[in-house]
């Protein structure tokens, strides 16, 4: 993973905050577990053993994932982000011209997406449809089961 991770400053800093819990909290839990499972004698046949090496094996993938992520980390400024057009890190509110919802989205980093908070990635198919574009402009975007046709509403950052 050479590839740059876009990620807002927010993102980032969650990011180290819990790349130091796995390496802190979560380590010294899963040590833990592999001591008492020591405790239970031969490992040979010792399922509580087997388990705590599983963790501790998908705990050092995670670390290393974090850690490749951070080192690849771009961090974008919202500051330097036109504040005119739909780009990262913009609240869009938009109408779908077909039934009239009206829906408020958050482009984020693919990582950053949660859909029940209205954060959605900007590699999404929404995402990329609503991208660079301004107030009042319609997207057409396709999506699995039909063509969305939304119209800017409200383009806020911050």
């Amino acid at each position: 993973m050479s590839e740059k991770v876009i990620v807002t400053r927010q993102g980032y800093e969650k990011m180290i905050e819990d790349l130091n819990a796995l390496k802190t909290t979560k380590r010294r839990e899963v040590a833990d577990q592999l001591e008492k499972a020591r405790a239970f004698g031969d490992l040979s046949e010792n399922a509580e053993y087997e388990t705590a090496k599983e963790a501790k094996h998908q705990l050092e993938i995670r670390i290393g994932e974090l850690e490749r992520k951070i080192a690849h980390a771009r961090v974008v400024d919202l500051n330097d982000i036109p504040k005119d057009k739909v780009y990262l890190g913009a609240t869009v509110k938009v109408q779908d011209l077909d039934n009239k919802e009206i829906f408020r989205y958050t482009l984020v980093p693919q990582d950053e997406a949660n859909f029940d908070e209205g954060k959605i990635s900007v590699t999404s198919p929404i995402g990329k449809g609503l991208l660079g574009k301004v107030l009042n402009e319609e997207a057409a975007i396709q999506a699995p089961a039909r063509t969305i046709k939304l119209k800017i509403m409200e383009i806020t950052y911050g």
